[in-house]
């Protein structure tokens, strides 16, 4: 059970007009630490000077950085920067601008490759492929250096140059690595799509960038199957003026549809081309990649990575964080149309030259032993993975991982998505890390690039549940609706208060959305003109590290308390009895809003009724009475993004459409699903919700005359709830 105690603070008042100013707040308070292992000087990459150093000067810093890469021509501006600015006639707000190592020209392809080959590694392994029926293969440098080259050559061939945009939608294979660095090789724009997204997904993603290629495969392998693709890769193409081809990997050697003159086989375009290619430089603010966000509110975003400011932030960052070290079998678990993995599976580790692991397939397939086969079969040193993933480890494994594997090569561990449960973290800790090793746990987002925030694990003092402290050169707050920082302990809006390398420059085809989504709130607060909202709620505790309290619009307002949702869920998941758990606020006549929690049981559907009162009584305890949720509903599955982030609105959306739907009115709309990782979740969820009986209180009818409007409190707040 978790060492925690229960503080009560003012409550911070996010950018809202319905934030209250003055309500109490109960936080989850972790008290376990993990002070870094004595070691001599020069033992890690990273060392605590670094923070000083780019304190004192950040763009210096940063140009430090951005000489570890190859440059072909030199910047003449390390920082170009137009904050957002009102106009003196209308008022309205500048779009703001950044350009890094302004005049400098650089390939990322060739910093990624090339380079190593020429520095005598073409022999070393780039990249250990492993199948998820079993088929393996190792690419060298040397050989990923042709493999890219022939897919340069292939991609000319077909009429991309620089600036048209490609949207690929692969499985994590070789091919998906070569395509998207083949792209960057002649300056195309790559734009990565899951696998298993449906057609219309990925149509709105060819659509909106105005693609003139898609890559896809005949198949993929997916929980022990071989699922046919290439059906929902011509539905997204049908009749798109500006798509001129599709090029097809065989994965699965299945029979497909196939469009003479638009269809073009892998095999007979790539694998035939010429394995001399020449990389040309493009300057740092040449677009890299498109990736979107996802969510249930709006159309996805398309976010715009730019070349050099980018790589510069991702390679260094990697070097830092995961003490990236040339003999280093490197491991991020991530999809790699997820950035974790456009960062920390491709860009990253093969900038620094190492080795890496990428694996096709599902976690439990053929049995849930697969990832510590994986790791034992290829030496990883350094295991990269989802707070998601090892709640599932947890749920299946128990106290101890099974006997039989040998994980002795690992020397580090890594947690990204969203902020990981600190058992969850303890556990990892203890079982994969053998209670010894650095769990350098990151926050960071699609728009960041890199991680903002992680602990340099010779330097940092680690805390299960916190991504610690901001990387040297990035400037990280948590600030009240005035732009004014909060005491420790009390939460409020993180921002980023200085510009960074690795940040999205725009949102493709509509730049105000940039500017309205990320700048407005804070446009003019600060040394530099504006504060960048991440969209996520914090506290800073006394010793500066950060701890994530979730989505902004996340933040459950009971009587005028502003409750986290991922401190309640991390009560839940303490419960061995939990393997994981989604909390959101649903409307409530008398509070406003009402805690509700959807309960994944940590055996299955197999096991016997979960114990609901002593949940809510566990959250009570650890928390406080005004958090003990009054909604219990156990589910098969939970709603997530691409990285792993429940989505919680979605949650609320679900509770209100059966409340209308027993009311008998049309529910509201949920909006775009597409995104979501496991979109097959939602109908999971509204099964459960349509099968509780008609009195049950979480979709009970008489609810109906509660609106969605933002519950606005009362001047005195309820100071506890029962």
């Amino acid at each position: 059970m978790s060492t925690t105690t229960r503080t009560t603070a003012p409550s911070a008042a996010a950018p809202s007009t319905s934030a209250p100013s003055a309500a109490a707040e109960s936080r989850l308070v972790e008290t376990r630490s993990y002070p870094p292992a004595p070691a001599p000087a020069g033992a890690w990459n990273a060392e605590a000077g670094l923070y000083a150093e780019a304190s004192a000067d950040p763009l210096g810093f940063w140009e430090s950085a951005a000489r570890r890469l190859d440059w072909a021509e030199p910047w003449h501006t390390v920082l170009d920067w137009t904050p957002p600015t009102p106009d003196p006639a209308t008022g309205e707000l500048s779009v703001p601008a950044a350009r890094w190592f302004d005049g400098g020209r650089l390939n990322v392809a060739e910093n990624c490759v090339d380079r190593h080959v020429r520095a005598g590694n073409g022999q070393k392994v780039a990249v250990h492929f492993e199948g998820e029926p079993g088929d393996r293969v190792s690419v060298t440098y040397r050989d990923l250096q042709e493999r890219v080259s022939r897919a340069a050559n292939a991609l000319t061939e077909l009429g991309i140059g620089p600036g048209d945009r490609v949207v690929v939608y692969l499985p994590v294979l070789v091919e998906t690595v070569v395509i998207a660095l083949a792209c960057a090789r002649i300056g195309a724009v790559h734009s990565l799509v899951f696998g298993g997204f449906s057609a219309e997904a990925v149509r709105f993603r060819l659509q909106d960038t105005g693609a003139k290629l898609l890559v896809t495969s005949d198949g993929q392998f997916r929980r022990g199957q071989a699922v046919e693709v290439k059906s929902a890769a011509d539905e997204a193409a049908r009749d798109l003026p500006a798509l001129e081809h599709v090029l097809v990997v065989r994965r699965t050697g299945q029979d497909v549809a196939w469009t003479e003159g638009r269809d073009v086989w892998w095999h007979e375009s790539v694998d035939r081309a010429s394995a001399v290619h020449r990389p040309v430089p493009f300057d740092a603010e040449h677009p890299l990649f498109i990736i979107y966000t996802s969510g249930t509110t709006g159309k996805p975003k398309g976010l715009v990575h730019t070349s050099g400011g980018y790589l510069a932030h991702t390679s260094w960052a990697h070097w830092a964080h995961f003490d990236a070290r040339p003999e280093d079998v490197h491991w991020c678990t991530a999809d790699l149309a997820w950035v974790t993995a456009h960062t920390y599976e491709i860009y990253g580790p093969l900038s620094n030259g190492l080795t890496q692991v990428i694996y096709e397939g599902t976690p439990g397939e053929p049995s849930r032993e697969r990832h510590l086969e994986i790791i034992e079969r290829y030496g990883v040193t350094v295991y990269y993975t989802a707070p998601t993933l090892i709640r599932t480890f947890m749920s299946w494994f128990g106290d101890a991982l099974p006997e039989g594997h040998d994980l002795s090569t690992l020397r580090l561990l890594g947690t990204v998505g969203e902020a990981i449960n600190p058992e969850a973290w303890v556990w990892f800790r203890r079982t994969f890390g053998r209670d010894e090793l650095p769990v350098v746990d990151t926050w960071w987002q699609s728009e960041t690039g890199a991680a903002m925030l992680a602990p340099l694990p010779g330097a940092t003092t680690l805390k299960p549940g916190s991504a610690t402290v901001p990387l040297p050169g990035i400037d990280l707050s948590v600030v009240d609706a005035h732009g004014a920082e909060q005491p420790p302990g009390v939460a409020g809006t993180l921002v980023a208060r200085r510009p960074w390398p690795g940040m999205a420059r725009t949102v493709w085809g509509d730049p105000e959305r940039y500017r309205d989504s990320y700048w407005r709130d804070y446009a003019g607060h600060g040394a530099h003109g504006g504060y960048y909202v991440a969209g996520d709620s914090a506290t800073v505790d006394a010793d500066g590290c950060f701890w994530i309290l979730g989505r902004l619009d996340d933040v459950v307002n009971v009587s005028g308390h502003r409750l986290s949702t991922i401190e309640i869920e991390s009560a839940l998941v303490a419960d061995p009895s939990v393997r994981e758990a989604g909390a959101a606020g649903v409307d409530d006549a008398l509070t406003g809003q009402a805690v509700a929690v959807f309960v994944i049981a940590a055996g299955g559907a197999d096991v016997p009724a979960l114990d609901v009162p002593a949940l809510r009584a566990r959250v009570a305890a650890e928390i406080g009475p005004i958090a003990k949720p009054r909604f219990v509903v156990t589910v098969p599955d939970l709603p997530r993004t691409r990285s792993g982030k429940i989505m919680r609105r979605l949650l609320a959306q679900l509770v209100h459409a059966e409340r209308a739907r027993r009311a008998g009115r049309t529910p509201d709309p949920l909006g775009d699903i597409t995104s979501l990782q496991n979109p097959e979740a939602v109908a999971a969820v509204a099964d459960s919700l349509a099968s509780l009986p008609a009195d049950d209180p979480t979709v009970a009818p008489e609810d109906r005359h509660t609106s969605h409007r933002p519950h606005r409190p009362s001047a005195e707040p309820m100071k506890e709830f029962p």
